[in-house]
């Protein structure tokens, strides 16, 4: 079966600045290079469901009226995802994002210009409601208004359209509504700390992460940690589990939690009785994405991610 996915967030075009470390304050440094990608959180994740897992994905979001936007756009309709409802905004400008990457550790600090991904209104929540309806997953993100997310997200719970948060950037609080109609939550360490309070530090404290989300309402949690692997948690399958990850040297890690969210979707039943297996095809997705540079360039295919499963 191939998942219908709505990815419901953001799009840029980002900036990819790569340094030998990040300055000190009053320092000025020389970038070693420069290059730019197609990129934003809710974008990276529907081109990695559609590419990486082979799902039929469509995208809500806004791009400004400007050469940016209809790049991206562009670049969405070569990866044969709908854009039918991908709003050009008239007033404010496409999102970006630059990136810091460190070339010694592949590791990124990224900036972020919303634009017209902050102008995202319930009305096109509305205009979407065939794409939402037809679908077996919403996926959602932070660099959009929250409340949109839950109009999303509360529409889709009614039709039983299973919801994926992914909580990033980290926020402090979460709405108990939005909790409420999420049937899945996938932070990372940092972001699942932010959100209850408990540091990641071990199985323990991860579980401890879960009950809390769990106790808000939300069923299920993911915690991505990074080169080790993802927890597991499901309440309604009385499932708990860590899923190592595949170990490879990383070049630039902007897109690998983004990778992960994308496959993992894509490969995951509607009723969650796959989520260990579709947890290890997302490590695996996120693990070659890791060893390339940018964004949306470094996601795999789907035949990349099997033969390399196949690999082992």
């Amino acid at each position: 079966m191939v998942n219908k996915i709505v990815v419901l967030g953001s799009i840029n075009l980002d900036s990819i600045l790569k340094i030998e470390r990040l300055p000190q304050a009053g320092e000025t440094l020389s970038m070693l290079d420069k290059s730019s990608a197609p990129g934003g959180k809710g974008a990276n994740q529907a081109v990695a469901a559609a590419r990486a897992g082979g799902a039929n994905t469509a995208f809500i979001g806004r791009i400004g009226k400007d050469d940016a936007g209809d790049i991206l756009k562009n670049t969405l309709q070569k990866e044969k995802i709908d854009v039918s409802q991908l709003v050009v905004d008239s007033t404010h400008g496409t999102g970006q994002a630059y990136i810091l990457l460190q070339a010694t550790t592949g590791q990124n600090s990224i900036l972020v210009y919303g634009g017209a991904n902050q102008c995202l209104t319930g009305d096109d929540v509305k205009a979407a409601q065939s794409l939402i309806k037809a679908a077996d997953f919403l996926i959602c993100q932070f660099e959009t208004p929250i409340d949109v997310t839950i109009q999303a997200f509360t529409y889709a719970h009614q039709l039983g359209v299973k919801t994926i948060l992914n909580p990033a950037p980290a926020v402090k609080t979460l709405p108990a509504e939005l909790l409420a109609v999420t049937d899945l939550i996938c932070p990372n360490e940092t972001e699942a700390q932010a959100l209850t309070g408990i540091a990641i530090t071990n199985q323990d404290s991860m579980q401890q992460a879960a009950a809390s989300f769990a106790r808000q309402g939300c069923p299920r949690t993911i915690i991505t940690v990074g080169d080790r692997g993802a927890y597991v948690s499901d309440q309604q399958q009385n499932l708990e589990q860590f899923v190592a990850a595949f170990k490879v040297k990383a070049v630039d890690t902007t897109a690998a939690g983004d990778t992960f969210i994308g496959a993992l979707t894509a490969s995951l039943q509607p009723d969650f009785s796959d989520l260990v297996e579709a947890t290890t095809f997302a490590n695996r997705a996120s693990s070659l994405a890791v060893q390339k540079l940018g964004a949306q360039p470094s996601i795999p295919t789907l035949e990349q991610v099997q033969a390399a499963l196949n690999r082992g």
